[in-house]
């Protein structure tokens, strides 16, 4: 077998792709999607006609409605491929207004439901600050799940679960990226690879605490670049793979063992943890990576929301 399909034997696999002509070949159990992804894909010759078709049926409506039927629209080919779940993005604009994230995650889910997809298929991604938190938490006890993402440290894992949302998915490679521009010339990529990856540790962590203290929260690995870092964390409950690492993995015939195992993690002698507002506030603060890759990345989800919205407003003209 190679390395795709030992995988799959492990853990659940994901693409990460708003691309979903390529999903076919790598038959991936679900998807997810993120502004930026969707952004790439419409500027694609190839989708152009579908963006410029949803714009078009829906005339005279609000930026922001419009584009969240491009994101569903993109969400219902995607689950025509996947036969599990499709993960679709709140705007990260939203990233500090629990209300407005609330609103914005029904309304996301009303659009698929009106199209006969039903809502448990759907993962509706949220930025992991203590807002989008709060905002997942009441969206789970309404039945829609969430998918909380911008995740790079234990204290977000933390609250997370408690607030008893679907998936988490910790960014391994922007962690990863941190360590490495902060050590400059003094990293050490040898040292510094496979479990010994500073993103895999952090997921490592975050997946033994759920399993050893019965967290039902799933744990998806995301944001990788390289497939060590991948094997490296096999036998996680998921990992999201863009597509140019999961062609790499089928390349390969290399051996690929477990990594994490979720039987032994419930006898490791690990404190349980809980955060209230001002706990977690502190620990993310005391925690400047995170703090960082955080803003950086509602930031960077911002941006490409809004480029997102220039195209549809030119088409709109």
């Amino acid at each position: 077998m190679n390395q795709l399909e030992q995988l799959k034997r492990l853990t659940t696999v994901v693409a990460d792709t708003g691309n979903f002509r390529q999903l076919a070949q790598y038959a991936p159990q679900d998807a997810t999607t993120n502004p930026s992804l969707i952004l790439k894909a419409v500027q694609q010759p190839e989708y152009a006609p579908l963006l410029a078709d949803t714009v078009a049926a829906h005339p005279g409506e609000p930026m922001d409605a419009v584009v969240d039927q491009v994101l569903v629209r993109f969400g219902r080919e995607i689950l025509k491929v996947v036969p599990g779940r499709v993960s679709t993005e709140v705007d990260a604009r939203l990233s500090f207004d629990t209300e407005a994230t609330v609103a914005r995650a029904r309304r996301i889910v009303a659009l698929y439901e009106a199209a006969g997809i039903a809502r448990t298929r759907v993962l509706v991604k949220i930025a992991s600050t203590w807002e989008g938190i709060r905002a997942a938490g009441q969206l789970q006890r309404e039945g829609i799940r969430c998918n909380l993402t911008l995740l790079f440290s234990f204290c977000q894992a933390v609250a997370c679960g408690d607030a008893k949302v679907q998936l988490i998915s910790p960014f391994v490679g922007r962690i990863y990226d941190w360590y490495k521009k902060t050590a400059g010339g003094g990293w050490d990529e040898a040292a510094n690879a496979g479990a010994n990856d500073p993103g895999v540790k952090s997921v490592r962590a975050i997946f033994n605490h759920y399993k050893r203290h019965g967290v039902a929260t799933e744990v998806m690995g995301a944001s990788f670049r390289n497939t060590g870092q991948i094997v490296a964390l096999a036998g996680c409950d998921l990992l999201t793979i863009s597509p140019e690492l999961l062609a790499a993995l089928q390349a390969s015939d290399a051996p690929l063992s477990r990594a994490l195992d979720a039987a032994a993690a419930t006898k490791m002698d690990l404190p349980e943890v809980h955060y209230d507002e001002k706990g977690f506030r502190w620990a993310l603060n005391e925690d400047a990576m995170a703090t960082e890759k955080l803003a950086e990345g509602i930031r960077l989800f911002a941006a490409d929301a809004a480029k997102l919205e220039r195209l549809i407003e030119d088409l709109r003209r």
